[in-house]
């Protein structure tokens, strides 16, 4: 809180500082948000940027990680919503230092590539809801917090994301899915 601080007080070094340790995070978000790395860029630049202008505003009533995911969630559902038939999931980057667990490699990715396909699927506000809760272990008051959601809508949108996940992934297995 004291690098924010500083940072508001306009400490070039702090706000610089700053910046760099929520890039990795935004991004993150960014890229379980659109599903691939160019979106993602885009909107993690996007992020930042908003970050850096709007500091001036933050009134520390929210912690100030809470405040950048809100604003990283927000820019994610704009572009979702505009570009919701583009939107692809691209193969991760692979990264196989062993030879012998490519097939490994190559499952774990073809597993996630799938989930997030069917996260894609789920209503706007349950897929935020899911993708804060299980890709970026928030809790449910931060969660809460970040959407500007009641506490008890978090529990119920997770409760229907994991059914309606369930039922897409149980569709997709018993062939029911054309891509």
């Amino acid at each position: 809180m004291e690098l924010v601080q500083l940072a508001k007080t306009g400490n070039q070094a702090a706000l610089i500082d700053l910046l760099k340790s929520i890039e990795h995070s935004i991004y993150k978000t960014a890229y379980y948000f659109m599903g691939n790395e160019h979106d993602a860029k885009d909107v993690a630049q996007e992020a930042l940027i908003k970050v850096y202008t709007k500091l001036s505003t933050f009134e520390e009533k929210a912690q100030f990680h809470t405040w950048v995911q809100r604003i990283t969630t927000n820019i994610c559902m704009d572009k979702y919503r505009k570009n919701k038939k583009e939107v692809s999931i691209d193969l991760f980057e692979m990264k196989l230092t062993n030879h012998s667990n490519i097939e490994t490699e190559i499952e774990n990715k073809m597993m996630v590539e799938e989930l997030l396909a069917h996260m894609n699927q789920l209503p706007n506000k349950i897929r935020s809801v899911m993708i804060l809760r299980y890709l970026q272990n928030f809790s449910y008051q931060e969660i809460a917090e970040t959407l500007d959601l009641p506490l008890n809508t978090v529990k119920s949108y997770l409760f229907r994301g994991r059914d309606q996940l369930q039922a897409l992934i149980n569709q997709t297995q018993q062939g029911g899915v054309q891509r």
